[in-house]
């Protein structure tokens, strides 16, 4: 099996390097936006602030990265330290879009619900 860090080439020059991250920022660009379309999905079924913060869900994620790193060659640590950023900044992101959803008309989940 294919590790991830075993397709990457040897690199000699600084634009062989930086070609190689432009090629996989095309990819993670588009990715990126549909996570964050997911996170505005989050954001209208969760419609509650209190509950964007989701303490467990976010530990079952690092586990998940930190094992998937380690399995692709990669750091643990830095994978872990990527993800809790980025979920952090997923986490400002969904309360913007919440905001934005209860400002369009989206009503506010009563105890009820």
């Amino acid at each position: 099996m294919s590790r991830a860090i075993d397709k990457v080439p040897h690199c000699t020059t600084m634009e062989e390097v930086r070609q190689g991250v432009n090629a996989l920022d095309d990819i993670l660009v588009p990715l990126l936006v549909t996570r964050s379309g997911f996170m505005t999905q989050a954001a209208r079924v969760k419609n509650d602030p209190q509950r964007v913060r989701d303490e467990d869900r976010i530990q079952t994620i690092v586990d998940r990265v930190r094992e998937q790193a380690a399995a692709e060659g990669g750091s643990p640590e830095l994978m872990e330290q990527l993800y809790r950023a980025m979920m952090e900044l997923f986490i400002a992101y969904e309360h913007q879009e919440l905001a934005r959803l209860r400002a369009a008309g989206l009503t506010p989940k009563t105890d009820k619900e």
